[in-house]
């Protein structure tokens, strides 16, 4: 994946396992090398920017990467039944959830429908930690660092998804599975990794 990046930033994508045999040979099984669970944002299409290919990458995403039972599930399927080593956990900069989090702090912040509510609402506590260590009593939302509030929501949801799943984090403490949270760069292309949980396989990653 990391090899896979590099291509991608230097504009030389090699576009593979992308072909008529490789579609016919995943038609009746799947061997992901990683699962990575991602936010939606439509700039952040996993098999583009680590140039994988078919049946390289279980993805699972939502608005702002937000950890939920469906996520949860997902991801405890792609450990127990497809055996995957690695979990990538990827944020990226200028992410409008984290921007909408921050903006709901704000004493005047119009009501959001519920859904979307529901969606951002544990982005917050990031926000509130991120004001609270950097920031003054009363500080404006647009005044806040997003980048700040997205590192720590990184952090945040790497966490709350090894306290959701025992399965996962047994797999973490046996060595089975370990967990990376990367922050992507829309602008450079990079993914940068930022919080490591368990022992990182260099060569499966």
């Amino acid at each position: 994946m990391k090899a896979g990046n590099a291509r991608f930033v230097g504009g030389t994508p090699r576009h593979p396992r992308q072909d008529v045999d490789r579609r016919q040979a995943t038609a009746t099984v799947q061997n992901p090398r990683a699962a990575l669970f991602g936010c939606s944002d439509s700039r952040l299409a996993a098999e583009i920017i680590f140039d994988e290919g078919l049946g390289d990458l279980f993805v699972i995403r939502n608005a702002g990467q937000v950890v939920s039972d469906s996520v949860v599930g997902s991801l405890e399927y792609a450990v127990a039944v497809l055996n995957v080593p690695l979990i990538v956990v990827l944020a990226h900069d200028a992410c409008g959830a984290v921007r909408a989090a921050i903006d709901s702090t704000g004493a005047d912040a119009p009501e959001l429908p519920p859904l979307i509510w529901r969606q951002i609402a544990p982005i917050v506590p990031a926000v509130r930690s991120v004001i609270r260590s950097t920031s003054e009593p009363g500080t404006r939302p647009e005044t806040v660092d997003p980048e700040a509030v997205g590192r720590e929501h990184l952090r945040d949801t790497v966490d709350q998804l090894l306290r959701a799943s025992e399965l996962i984090s047994t797999a973490v403490t046996e060595g089975r599975v370990a967990i990376v949270g990367a922050n992507y760069r829309l602008a450079e292309g990079e993914a940068v990794p930022q919080i490591i949980r368990g022992a990182v396989d260099d060569a499966a990653s």
